[in-house]
């Protein structure tokens, strides 16, 4: 009998894990939010995740659930589980990747290091945050942000007004801006059983508040560093109930401390680079761990993994327009495109490269460069 997991969510992360699925015989099975998209491949229904019948009826006849996003209700996990249904990772702990304000009161009572924060109800309170903290500060919506949408940076309260209106009362996330020499992520894969496995820590590199490239491992990483990433990263699985992927975004700061930005409990756009460039991709290492297998070798197979995101695509053609001219130029790059419609902004595909740094991030550039 297979092993048949259920993705809520038909977005490229979903489309990423078919390949895997498929080489270790799982059957999987997606569903999508509509037709026609990125893991359409894999979509046996189509339907509302924020509807519990819909869910229950996706959920009958698999073995686990797990999630291509963390935006499914509480209530509809809830259901799930009453149901005797498998998920992973559990309403426990998505609760902490859907809600800013409880991930940051929960690393604080688990003692992982994160900016000052506070949680403020008006633009008082926010302006007391901003005079204890050199008159600027970073805003976040509790709920609901990614790829930079839901954050600001204020140097006055009168700038968050529209959020207070919208959240009606409820407090918003106010942090330190932090003084950073770059950005990190840490993986690690957690199975319900409790084996745990790090990924090499990652440099990450914004542009407009989305990921554009990913430096695997690390430049210029000390021993330290390795050691203490990826002992938070296991600290905060484990603290928090995690199973399957968990990316911890860091921020390496100018006084040499590691604080923690943002949580994502799935594969993240920081670890695509595993699929060419780590023995076992974190697509493959996501479904061993819902399912409780045992988990991979995370080790790089190369000297260095660059990964370059493809935004916005060429406006007016198809991806797959501009896929020969590419590979012809740049044979070992490792092209991947998630059956997206350009668009400005968008995440539409990536390129992988491996070799040595220089090289591969050579490669991955202009590689990625025939899209735009």
């Amino acid at each position: 009998m297979s092993l048949r997991v259920g993705v809520i969510g038909g977005g490229q992360l979903a489309r990423m894990m078919i390949a895997p699925a498929v080489e270790l015989g799982i059957d999987i099975r997606v569903l999508a939010e509509a037709e026609g998209m990125s893991a359409s491949l894999a979509a046996t229904a189509v339907g509302d995740y924020r509807d519990a019948e819909t869910v229950l009826a996706f959920a009958r006849d698999v073995d686990v659930i797990t999630f291509d996003h963390e935006h499914v209700p509480q209530p509809v996990l809830r259901a799930l589980v009453d149901a005797g249904v498998a998920v992973h990772p559990g309403p426990d702990a998505l609760r902490f990747a859907q809600d800013k304000l409880v991930m940051r009161a929960r690393l604080a009572e688990i003692g992982a290091p994160q900016p000052d924060w506070a949680a403020v109800h008006d633009a008082a309170q926010l302006q007391a945050f901003l005079d204890d903290h050199g008159g600027r500060a970073v805003v976040k919506t509790p709920r609901g942000g990614y790829d930079g949408k839901g954050v600001r940076v204020v140097a006055s309260a009168d700038e968050a007004d529209d959020w207070f209106a919208d959240f009606a009362g409820e407090p918003i996330l106010v942090e330190e801006l932090v003084s950073f020499r770059r950005e990190l992520a840490q993986q690690v894969a957690r199975r319900p059983s409790g084996e745990m496995v790090p990924y090499p820590v990652v440099e990450t590199v914004q542009r407009d508040g989305v990921c554009s490239e990913v430096f695997a491992p690390a430049p210029r990483a000390s021993e330290r560093l390795v050691e203490v990433a990826a002992r938070l990263a296991m600290q905060i699985a484990e603290g928090l109930g995690v199973t399957g992927m968990l990316a911890v975004e860091l921020f390496e700061t100018t006084d040499e401390r590691i604080l923690v930005n943002e949580l994502a409990m799935r594969p993240h756009n920081s670890g695509h680079w595993t699929q060419d460039g780590a023995v076992t991709s974190q697509f493959e290492q996501h479904l061993r761990a819902v399912l409780d297998l045992p988990l991979g070798d995370p080790s790089p197979v190369a000297e260095a993994a660059v990964m370059v995101n493809i935004l916005g695509g060429p406006q007016g053609e198809a991806m797959t327009d501009r896929i020969a001219a590419a590979a012809a130029e740049h044979p070992s790059a490792k092209i991947h495109t998630y059956g997206k419609e350009p668009r400005p902004g968008r995440k539409v595909g990536h390129v992988n490269a491996v070799g040595d740094l220089d090289d591969a991030a050579y490669t991955a550039r202009a590689a990625a460069a025939f899209f735009d």
